[in-house]
């Protein structure tokens, strides 16, 4: 059982799903150097088997050299392949298989909507961490549901598997948060603007520094 609730998360980046890869590179690197960061997912869907493996390469090299961990969006067989961190589950119910095949050294995370029995479940079959969103609607993630906020302060308390919350982040939320998660999961927030360092401090962020 956890006896104490969160107090610093970190910032965790997610990729844009389409990009120019050494346009991107610059960015990330900048943001890199600019901000603590504390892990990075390539996330890709629908993108060429080709195009996956030569971003892997790029960022595993950009994340590697900062010390920040770099995991793929449910293509797990390339972690081992191209020398990644680890795998972030869009099906939680994967991840038991997924950590038999990874071993304990890798990282699994899973998304796991607003359901509290998803992410029981998830951590029970060996997730390092499971995320739970949107936090308000965003039609590209999940069901359509939002997450209660009741479920993080729940989680915080009572689980040890750190939570992460993703999807839709405004600084009203991000500041109810802050108390309750270890990381906040960012990317359309930031990349759709012209100065991604700057929307992360408009949106409350912690700068981990």
């Amino acid at each position: 059982m956890a006896d104490t609730i969160v107090e610093n998360p970190q910032i965790y980046l997610i990729t844009p799903a389409k990009f120019e890869l050494a346009t991107f590179s610059e960015t990330l690197q900048r943001v890199l150097d600019t901000r603590e960061i504390g892990c990075v997912r390539l996330d890709m869907p629908g993108a060429e088997a080709g195009d996956i493996a030569q971003a892997a390469d790029l960022l595993r090299d950009i994340c590697h050299q900062r010390d920040v961990a770099l995991v793929i969006a449910d293509h797990f067989r390339m972690v081992g392949v191209h020398g990644l961190d680890g795998v972030h589950l869009s099906d939680p119910r994967a991840v038991r298989d997924v950590r038999r095949d990874l071993g304990a050294d890798a990282i699994v995370g899973a998304f796991c909507g607003s359901s509290r029995h998803v992410g029981m479940n998830a951590g029970e079959g060996g997730a390092d961490y499971v995320t739970f969103g949107p936090t308000s609607p965003d039609p590209l993630l999940g069901d359509g549901s939002v997450v209660d906020l009741d479920l993080f302060d729940w989680w915080s308390k009572v689980v040890e598997v750190p939570v992460v919350a993703e999807g839709g982040l405004t600084p009203e939320l991000v500041a109810k948060l802050t108390p309750l998660v270890d990381f906040f999961a960012v990317g359309r927030e930031i990349w759709s603007e012209e100065d991604p360092v700057a929307a992360m401090q408009t949106l409350g962020l912690p700068r981990g520094d």
